[in-house]
């Protein structure tokens, strides 16, 4: 298996540090709002990679941190006349809401920052007394000169950082770079004590703290939005390695940005969807697939077309899944040759180049293409045949990419639901042809095709078949 680590700049065999284990932390939410479509990609894809190395037999410990205190948060619960606390709760919900109905499996720790101020504390002091923190009035700062490795994640140049323009201006920082790991109290905000006075940790010594706390010194993978890389990412590894002389991630992964109309969506540009409000357009399924069919590092156009595009692709997996379930129910048949282990092979090959969710994706709708062409071309099958079938679509569409749900299929007996809306629509196209309505007439043949259905005209009328 081959990951593209950040850190190296090219693709990585992956071996984990303990075999058949593996350790993995991902940024989670900010909890002061709502998450948006562009967050979703990176909870989903994150879905994806760690269903996948259960499908090759390792057992996962995830960890997804919620960041509950920070000043978006403390923003959000002016505005709102609430609590901090009350802000971020409200929030943790909805992010578990959301997540469910996006088929998402729980990770397996949820760390929050408010519930580590021990651990936070504690390794903020080890950085203070080995050197890479100074205390000014109660506001800490990681000095960055004294990190010979900083840049090496975002291959940033620290020299060229000091003389940008943009980088803000701190009297009480030795450079402009270092950045806080406790910030002094301010009058109405959320504080804890410590050996610097009330204060709060700032973010990036969060997730150092949390990682660590439940993963160890050392991981195998970290992952986040691309956007993370620097600083945060950049900062989480300073402080870590300063702090333990250890490797502190060893593949780091970072998702591409889901864009509207080619710019990054965000909460501060005002171009967002939240995933919520996608959900009451479209299914889970849909969403999974819409993002599973690009690679999870590059960038991604998010559109109403791409989502109704891919709402048709995904019915013609879940005919094929109702066919199979059909299937299963047979009495004895013939037993077609079938090329199950090619498949799977060309599957694996797929996902273990990187996680290329494209490439896998298209390898499901070629194994539909194939099955549908074998019932075509035979009367009786084996419901053999069927269990294999079904068994390849829940180790990959469902176990893998989360896009089909066999528990929602209902095979209704005699005359199924689905052939006789198709002869409804085949009566509408025959009346509009009547009615030398011929772009409706096209346009109901084209739109069946587009969902797997194929239309054939003969004098003795219309009939149908699933392609």
């Amino acid at each position: 298996m081959q990951i593209y680590n950040t850190l190296t700049k090219r693709k990585e065999e992956f071996k984990s540090i303990e075999p058949s284990k593996i350790t993995m932390y991902v940024c989670g939410p900010t909890v002061y709002d709502y998450f948006h479509i562009g967050n979703a990609r990176t909870f989903i894809m994150t879905d994806v990679i760690r269903r996948y190395f259960g499908y090759k037999g390792y057992d996962v410990t995830y960890a997804m941190n919620l960041t509950d205190v920070d000043d978006k948060i403390i923003k959000k619960s002016n505005e709102e006349g609430i609590t901090p606390d009350d802000v971020a709760d409200k929030f943790i919900d909805a992010f578990f809401e959301d997540i469910e109905k996006l088929k998402v499996k729980k990770a397996n720790i949820y760390p929050k920052a408010t519930k580590h101020m021990g651990d936070i504390i504690k390794l903020i002091k080890d950085l203070e007394d080995k050197g890479f923190a100074y205390n000014v009035d109660g506001n800490v700062f990681y000095n960055v000169k004294k990190f010979e490795g900083y840049g090496k994640l975002s291959g940033k140049n620290v020299d060229d950082l000091l003389s940008g323009a943009r980088i803000e201006i701190n009297n009480e920082k030795d450079n402009p770079l270092d950045f806080a790991l406790w910030k002094k109290a301010k009058d109405g905000e959320p504080s804890w004590d410590s050996p610097w006075g009330k204060g709060r940790p700032g973010w990036h010594i969060e997730c150092s703290a949390m990682s660590m706390k439940h993963l160890g010194e050392t991981i195998d993978i970290h992952a986040g939005g691309n956007d993370l890389v620097f600083p945060h990412h950049e900062n989480e590894i300073a402080q870590s390695e300063a702090c333990t002389s250890k490797q502190f991630v060893n593949y780091w992964m970072h998702f591409g940005f889901l864009n509207i109309k080619d710019e990054k969506m965000s909460k501060s540009l005002g171009n967002f969807f939240t995933a919520r409000d996608i959900l009451k357009q479209y299914s889970a399924e849909v969403i999974r697939l819409f993002l599973c069919q690009t690679h999870y590092a590059g960038p991604l156009n998010f559109s109403e077309e791409g989502l109704k595009s891919t709402e048709n692709g995904l019915k013609k997996i879940t005919l094929l899944a109702e066919e199979v379930l059909k299937g299963l129910d047979n009495s004895e048949g013939v037993k077609p040759e079938f090329d199950f282990d090619s498949l799977y092979a060309s599957f694996e090959t797929a996902m273990d180049d990187d996680f290329n969710s494209s490439r896998g994706v298209a390898v499901i709708f070629d194994f539909v293409k194939a099955v549908n062409k074998v019932i075509a071309e035979n009367e009786n099958i084996s419901p053999e045949f069927f269990e294999k079938a079904k068994l390849f679509l829940e180790k990959t569409a469902v176990g893998v990419f989360g896009i089909l749900d066999f528990n929602s299929i209902s095979i209704s007996s005699g005359g199924s639901l689905e052939n006789e809306l198709v002869e409804l629509f085949i009566k509408m196209r025959t009346d509009a042809k009547t009615e030398k309505n011929w772009a409706l007439a096209d346009k109901i043949r084209d739109e069946l095709k587009e969902i797997g259905i194929e239309l054939k005209d003969s004098k003795t009328g219309t009939t149908f078949k699933k392609i």
